[in-house]
């Protein structure tokens, strides 16, 4: 569409501006952009009539826009005036441009619609400046939130950081708690026992499979012990040779405190950890671990490393407790005494060492005769166990066999004991039976230093305890006369003197083991213990000791006096 107006005088102007407005309004122009076409092309018809002269207008729709060029017919130096608004394709209805010759109307169309376009723009751009401010008031409110967003999206990463560090500190604070718990039972567990091969049977027990796949305990003296020479890593004998803990793997571990080695030949494809089982005067071996995954945790690795060292450390002590243990049981063996051969009298005596502890050396029993032709059999405990308590009970009895070669009476002896102890050990004590024996005297003459009382079974078998009032503990810091006591002696009768191992039991204390000893003495037969008083006693002591575990070691001494008709003085120990 492409319409042109002559305009040379107002009246041409009137119209064209007119017929312009009814094309705008046609063609759908919107009333803003309308509005400012009519207004720009008033003012440039204005200008045009003022510098006067022919001009032509030219309007013509196209591409979405309606288009407005103004160019003078005579004359030259004009530039072309052009505006456009944008606008639909019309609808195919007829426009009328055509403008009635009213000189009113086109005055009014030409200057009253200028005012009110100029109203109408003065509002408009009220409407704008409005507009404006709320557009800003609106983006300002956007960054605000955008800002607000952002504050909220960095609390958001802060407090997820947050919580993952809280998780990973959690974790971690338990991973710690499980080693040091894991630690504390295994420690305890170890150090529990001073057997070295119930230590070497625990350690696979407690790793296996939590923190190791396999474990192997090499102790050097093992391999003696059986005769061969067993293999063992290349890691492990260096590790035995620096005292210090190897890692062998194809690839380095990274474990704190542990030195990398290559892949063992035994087993290349499973990296080994072997830790020294070090002490302070010579490493007792080497713990070879397998992972039970890939590898270990670094601080898995430190928390084995610290096990083998407690391990190491209970071992030692077994080791060492195991050695005292032999010693003083062997010594104590040795001080033991040979029973001798009484015509009349059948003696029967037997040891048992402790099975649970160090309590080895402190009982002990004696019986000798002396030049006068009596004998005297004498059963004692000396305070304290182990190789101190050995010796002592050995210097006792060296004592005591001195003592008696004069003659003096079991109290006179127990009195001049009490003297030398004191004298030799201030800090320990002992406690001691000694009974004698007087051939052809129908009684027995006894003494007791804070031992439990003898018991005795007449030949009806009727069954006492002899326990007249005895003196105190040998050694004690008291002076004392430690006095005699006689009772009538029957052939047939038969003496028990044993140590508190015997009979005292911690939850029950001495008196309920006496009473069980004097029952089951007094379940025999005379005949029985005239025949075989070693299996008498054999048989007191299966009884007396099945409900213990035998913390402290034991010794019964059975002196049993022939009837007439007996002439076996055989005795045994």
């Amino acid at each position: 569409m492409t319409r042109s107006w002559q305009i040379t005088t107002v009246t041409d102007a009137a119209r064209a501006r007119i017929a312009i407005a009814r094309l705008a309004a046609a063609y759908g122009v919107p009333p803003l952009e309308r509005t400012r076409l009519a207004a720009a092309l008033s003012g440039r018809l204005r200008r045009c009539l003022t510098k006067g002269g022919d001009w032509r207008l030219t309007a013509y729709a196209a591409d979405g826009l309606l288009a407005l060029e103004v160019l003078p017919l005579s004359g030259a130096g004009e530039p072309v005036w052009r505006a456009a608004a944008p606008c639909p394709e019309p609808s195919g209805a007829v426009v009328c441009t055509e403008v009635a010759d009213d000189p009113a109307l086109l005055a009014e169309a030409l200057l009253g619609a200028d005012e009110d376009t100029s109203l109408v723009l003065d509002r408009l751009a009220e409407q704008e400046e409005l507009v404006g401010f709320h557009r800003e008031e609106l983006h300002q409110t956007n960054q605000g939130v955008l800002a607000l967003h952002a504050e909220l999206d960095a609390a958001g990463r802060a407090q997820r950081e947050a919580f993952s560090a809280e998780r990973a500190a959690r974790r971690e604070a338990e991973s710690a708690r499980r080693r040091l718990t894991f630690l504390a039972n295994a420690s305890a567990a170890l150090t529990a026992s001073l057997n070295q091969e119930q230590i070497v049977r625990r350690l696979p027990e407690l790793l296996v499979p939590e923190y190791a796949r396999t474990v192997d305990v090499w102790l050097f003296d093992a391999d003696d012990d059986r005769g061969e020479r067993a293999a063992h890593p290349a890691a492990a004998v260096l590790a035995a040779r620096t005292g210090r803990p190897r890692y062998a793997a194809a690839s380095p571990g990274g474990l704190p405190g542990i030195d990398d080695h290559p892949p063992s030949a035994l087993d290349p494809a499973r990296p080994m950890l072997c830790v020294p089982l070090a002490t302070r005067r010579a490493p007792l071996g080497v713990l070879t671990l397998t992972p039970p995954g890939e590898r270990w945790d670094p601080d898995d690795a430190v928390m084995l490393v610290e096990l083998t060292r407690r391990a190491s450390t209970a071992l030692d002590n077994a080791r060492r407790f195991e050695h005292n243990r032999d010693i003083a049981e062997t010594l104590q063996r040795a001080l033991l005494t040979e029973l001798p051969r009484v015509p009349g009298l059948r003696l029967a005596a037997r040891y048992l060492p402790a099975t649970y502890g160090l309590n080895i050396g402190g009982d002990w029993y004696d019986a000798f005769r002396r030049p006068d032709g009596s004998l005297i059999v004498v059963i004692g405990d000396v305070t304290g166990h182990g190789l101190h308590a050995a010796v002592m009970m050995s210097q006792l009895r060296t004592a005591l066999r001195a003592y008696a070669v004069d003659g003096a009476s079991p109290g006179q002896l127990l009195t001049r004991l009490h003297v030398f102890l004191h004298q030799l050990q201030p800090d320990l004590y002992a406690t001691a039976v000694i009974a004698r024996f007087r051939p052809g005297e129908p009684s027995l003459t006894w003494a007791a230093a804070g031992h439990p009382p003898p018991v005795l079974r007449g030949p009806d078998g009727r069954v006492r305890t002899l326990d007249a009032k005895p003196g105190a503990m040998l050694g004690i810091p008291l002076r004392q006369e430690i006095a005699d006591h006689t009772v009538p002696l029957a052939p047939g009768s038969t003496l028990a003197l044993y140590t508190d191992g015997l009979v005292e039991r911690r939850a029950q204390g001495i008196d309920p083991g006496i009473e069980r000893l004097a029952a089951a003495l007094g379940g025999f037969r005379t005949e029985e213990l005239e025949g075989d008083l070693p299996a008498a006693a054999e048989r007191i002591l299966d009884p007396m000791l099945s409900d213990s575990e035998r913390d402290d070691d034991v010794c019964l001494l059975l002196c049993h006096l022939d009837t007439p008709t007996d002439t076996d003085p055989t005795g045994s120990r």
